[in-house]
């Protein structure tokens, strides 16, 4: 397998501490800068789900008195590409520019992001839009499916497992989206990466002017980040049926607590995964795919955190297959714990092979850039990857294998026609089998 020889990040700083991230593409004059805070849907204070979501989605609809409909004019007559970015752990907002329009393109990134003006107006119009979202979700069966098993798994009051309802995100003001971006948007809480055809000379006084200490004066403490804690494992197997009358297919989810991006498991996890379900010829899509035709595809993922995160086993199967489906993801998941040594070189050569594939675009690279700060990870981390990864042997997975993927202690959640599946389903005897409604999953309509 080909070395990669991945890129290399100079770690510069403005005058009020702010870490900027700066990795050098020449060849393409367009450059990619993406300010990213520590703080997301984990921050949300208690009774206020769905808050870190909605700030971010209200700052580019107005910002230094600008309305949304100037801000979108002069992104489009740029030609830039400026995106408010929200998640779990971080938040922030994405620009994408040409070179010749860097210093306007800069100016409209520190608008956006320092001083969004969060108007009355705009924050009732996404409300509304919001709230129509969020009762969408009940007539669509992989919505549905993903909330329950996030919320089996971690409990309705964790992080990782609540849910932002047509009421919670009703309850927000204007004040809380204004006392969130002040909180977390502070230079000490904040990193800059940049990518692409600028030079560092040219870039820092660009940046010093728009983000440093005389512009952005926040101190260099941090806030207080959320911290999330480690959920219990699943103990049994209990299969979570969620009636959709009239379903064509049936959506499954089967799930354990994964682990944390900090593991020393991390690479042989990526192996595994590749070999069960994280690529096209993986055992579970091979098998419920191509063998049996049960389903257009189906996988398998490590969702990997700040804190552990969910191992998930999903595919949409066709209703009349949901439990001969079930039983052959039962099957995958016990024998995952051998695996042949054709398979391991294999799964070994599709991660380090695909890997520099997340580089070959600028925002691609600043995107792993972002996961090295966002984890605390060494600059350099990516040097050591494939590596690391040819260095996973048959005696780690199968160790891997017996600590994360155990079918015998894990959710079962189907969302489908209840009165096509039950019956089969129960005669596999996996467990209880809980029958839910769509409102048990979300509560009453329009709450």
């Amino acid at each position: 397998t080909p070395r990669f020889a991945s890129p290399t990040v100079e770690r510069l700083a403005l005058t009020n501490g702010l870490p900027v991230l700066f990795v050098a593409r020449t060849g393409v004059p367009i450059v990619q800068i993406d300010l990213i805070v520590r703080g997301g849907s984990a921050d949300d204070p208690a009774g206020k789900t769905g808050l870190a979501a909605f700030a971010s989605q209200m700052m580019d609809d107005g910002a230094a008195g600008r309305s949304a409909l100037v801000l979108a004019d002069a992104i489009d007559f740029l030609g830039i590409t400026l995106r408010p970015t929200s998640g779990l752990h971080q938040s922030g907002v994405n620009l994408f520019t040409p070179v010749s329009k860097l210093a306007p393109a800069l100016d409209l990134l520190a608008d956006v992001a320092l001083r969004p003006d969060f108007p009355e107006a705009e924050v009732e119009r996404l409300r509304a839009q919001t709230a129509v979202g969020l009762e969408q979700r009940r007539d669509q069966p992989n919505a549905i499916a993903s909330v329950l098993v996030n919320r089996t798994l971690f409990g309705a009051e964790h992080p990782y497992g609540r849910t932002a309802t047509p009421a919670s995100v009703g309850a927000l003001a204007r004040a809380d989206l204004a006392a969130f971006h002040r909180a977390q948007f502070q230079p000490g809480n904040a990193a800059l990466v940049v990518v692409g055809d600028v030079s560092a000379a040219t870039l820092l006084p660009m940046l010093e002017a728009r983000f440093g200490q005389a512009a952005w004066a926040g101190g260099r403490a941090a806030p207080a980040a959320a911290r999330v804690a480690e959920a219990r494992q699943v103990s049994g197997r209990t299969v979570y049926l969620v009636d959709k009358p009239g379903a064509a297919q049936s959506a499954i989810r089967i799930g354990r607590i994964g682990a944390a991006r900090s593991t020393a498991d991390y690479y042989a996890l990526q192996v595994l995964n590749a070999i069960l379900g994280g690529s096209f010829t993986s055992r579970l899509n091979q098998n419920l795919r191509e063998t049996h035709g049960y389903a257009y595809g189906a996988g398998s993922s490590f969702a990997f955190r700040p804190t552990a995160g969910p191992f998930l086993a999903t595919s949409n199967v066709q209703t009349d297959a949901t439990a001969p489906a079930l039983t052959e993801f039962v099957n995958e998941l016990t024998n995952i714990r051998t695996v042949r040594a054709d398979e391991l070189d294999k799964g070994k050569n599709f991660v380090a092979l695909s890997f520099p594939g997340a580089f070959e675009t600028v925002g691609g690279t600043a995107s792993m850039i972002e996961d090295l700060w966002a984890y605390g990870l060494p600059l350099d981390t990516y040097a050591g990857y494939t590596d690391r990864i040819l260095a996973v042997s048959g005696a780690d997975l199968a160790r891997v294998a017996r600590q994360y993927i155990d079918p015998a202690n894990a959710a079962y959640i189907v969302v489908g026609d209840r009165s096509k599946v039950e019956a089969s389903v129960r005669a596999l005897g996996l467990g209880p089998v809980r029958v839910l409604t769509i409102d048990d999953v979300f509560g009453p309509a329009g709450r």
